[in-house]
């Protein structure tokens, strides 16, 4: 397979990603901040996933600069990274519209900011993080290339160990005891197992 296949998918995602994405950043960015953890380290993990989600890979598809890692593009890694991907994409679409208004990008809980256990977060916790997973799983199966297609899963992972205690510390301190039993029925990333 042509590496530009792997390319092309990757453009392809990453604006359906940001479509999925940007109505809701616009639409919360108007809704007063009542708490928030976005000190050092989140604004670095932000930069970070900013970093290795959108700057390399157009650097990759763009220049020459990382062919040097680039391999061929086979059709069972390439297809069963696109599946994980789709897959990912409506876990992410799901996530945001289950959300609504409570949804953000940092760590902020927002005015009339309210628990939510129905839809996909019925099962999973987080499953904005399992489908960034699939995504990041996704990419490093379909783009042919040894930094840029494994370096967002990379990235993400440092995030997600930063990062997923201090949120669950905040749903807690939040919502208390509904949180508490939440935690009791819905696993973070995969239901039935973690």
């Amino acid at each position: 397979m042509n590496i530009w296949i792997g390319k092309i998918t990757l453009l392809v995602g990453t604006a359906a990603v940001i479509v999925i994405r940007a109505p809701h950043g616009r639409r919360n960015a108007k809704l007063k901040v009542v708490q928030s953890e976005r000190g050092k380290l989140e604004i670095a993990l932000l930069t970070l996933m900013w970093f290795v989600g959108i700057v390399l890979p157009i650097v990759w598809v763009a220049t020459p600069l990382f062919s040097f890692a680039d391999y061929p593009l086979y059709p069972a890694p390439y297809c069963s990274g696109v599946v994980l991907f789709l897959l990912g994409l409506w876990l992410f679409y799901r996530a945001h519209a289950d959300l609504a208004t409570n949804w953000s990008y940092s760590l902020d809980i927002r005015e009339n900011h309210t628990l939510i256990t129905t839809g996909v977060y019925r099962r999973i916790r987080h499953p904005m993080y399992a489908s960034i997973f699939l995504l990041a799983i996704g990419q490093a199966l379909f783009v042919s290339n040894w930094i840029v297609g494994p370096i967002y899963l990379c990235g993400f992972a440092l995030l997600f160990v930063l990062r997923v205690g201090r949120e669950e510390r905040m749903m807690l301190q939040r919502f208390g005891s509904d949180y508490e039993t939440y935690m009791e029925h819905s696993k973070r990333l995969i239901p039935g197992i973690w």
